[in-house]
């Protein structure tokens, strides 16, 4: 068989893959999805026929959301998750396996900032710093490698790790934060290298400043400041949690397969790429 041919099979092969943009009946892991952008993404996962996974810290909050996705007539599982403890993952992941026997997607948005203070970085507290690089990264690895070895046996899988426009913008008084979303490229182009040739595809989705009901309770998070940040974007208005899903449930979807090791904004212009 010569290169046009093979080609010509392979082009055929995927072309009812390549105009597939469902997530129906894909089980997909939130975590951090008891509030903010992580209940939107799995409130609409859910509304788009995917099985929601929604692991939180908090129970109650995994719940809540959960409650809210069966009052709507979707599919979900409420979990809880300490994403900086290897061992609390690895649980998590499995009660998803035993339940569902695989997990298709995973979304790793949990993160610290809302309670986190501007400070200078040599003001940073030892215990802090490490408190953000346990959240922020080592929780996306602990859960990059439990999700990992299920989706290599399927020989599908998406990982989506959630990152910030402030890695760009390198934002001042949140230096920790800031080094922990630059961490999650990095992560991200090496899973994509290792998963690859899998079909496991492993890309990062980065957001500008988005107005949840998270945000609007830090202090630091002005009127004035929010509305300097929509003025710089091409698409001058407020970023919102619903912003984020176009992006992520394509990232999640066959249709994206060809696609991996990727960072793309999601932040109304606010930063270019080229």
């Amino acid at each position: 068989m010569n290169i046009g041919t093979a080609s010509n099979n392979v082009a055929s092969a995927l072309l009812a893959e390549a105009r597939d943009f469902s997530v129906k009946d894909r089980v997909v892991l939130v975590t951090g999805s008891g509030q903010g952008i992580g209940r939107e993404l799995a409130r609409q996962f859910a509304a788009a026929g995917a099985i929601a996974i929604i692991a939180d810290l908090s129970l109650a909050n995994s719940e809540s959301v959960a409650k809210e996705i069966a009052e709507a007539g979707g599919r979900s599982l409420a979990l809880s998750v300490d994403v900086s403890k290897k061992d609390s993952v690895d649980a998590m992941v499995a009660a998803v396996h035993k339940e569902f026997d695989r997990l298709d997607v995973l979304v790793n948005n949990a993160s610290l900032f809302s309670a986190l203070v501007k400070r200078p970085f040599d003001e940073i507290p030892e215990s802090e710093w490490q408190k953000v690089m346990n959240v922020n990264v080592n929780g996306v690895f602990f859960c990059a490698a439990a999700a990992a070895p299920g989706m290599r046996d399927r020989g599908f899988g998406r990982i989506i790790n959630i990152s910030s426009a402030s890695v760009h913008r390198g934002t001042k008084n949140y230096l920790h934060y800031v080094t922990s979303k630059s961490a999650l490229i990095g992560m991200t182009n090496s899973l994509a290298r290792e998963l690859g040739p899998f079909g496991v595809t492993a890309n990062c989705i980065r957001p500008g400043t988005v107005a949840t009901e998270v945000a609007e309770r830090k202090a630091s998070l002005t009127r004035e400041i929010l509305q300097r940040n929509i003025d710089l974007q091409c698409i001058p208005r407020t970023i919102v949690p619903s912003d984020l899903v176009g992006i992520t449930m394509f990232l999640a979807s066959p249709a994206a397969s060809f696609i991996t090791g990727q960072t793309i904004a999601c932040d109304g212009g606010y930063t270019h790429s080229f």
